[in-house]
């Protein structure tokens, strides 16, 4: 099966473009090597796919026919992504919490004026 098939139909992306997508930007790579959308998937590859600042490793099983139900994608795949890219991502998503808080809107008037106080030094 195709990768950017098998990435829609385990439902790693929404759509087979996206994956095709993810492919063309070298995001994707089968057994440690670069793969085209166009590449075959078999058993026993190991992927990683870079995804939301995130490096993911997956084992294939098995490849499915068509597209699955998301209670079936564990016959299909093992995620073998270590916790410690999980635990980057919250790291780098409280450092950009860290100054203003989501929903908090624009910089004010007095956050600019400080940025400017803090540049002209």
């Amino acid at each position: 099966m195709r990768i950017d098939k098998f990435l829609w139909a385990i439902r790693f992306y929404k759509t087979r473009s996206i994956a095709a997508d993810a492919c063309k930007k070298n995001h994707v790579s089968i057994n440690s090597i670069v793969a085209k959308a166009s590449k075959e998937v078999f058993g026993g590859d190991i992927l990683n796919i870079r995804k939301n600042q995130i490096n993911y490793k997956i084992l294939v099983l098995d490849t499915p026919k068509s597209r699955i139900g998301a209670k079936l994608v564990a016959q299909y795949i093992k995620d073998q992504t270590p916790k410690e890219e999980f635990e980057q991502q919250d790291l780098l998503k409280d450092a950009k919490d860290y100054y203003r808080k989501k929903g908090m809107g624009r910089p004010t008037k007095k956050d600019r004026r400080d940025l400017d106080d803090f540049f002209e030094d």
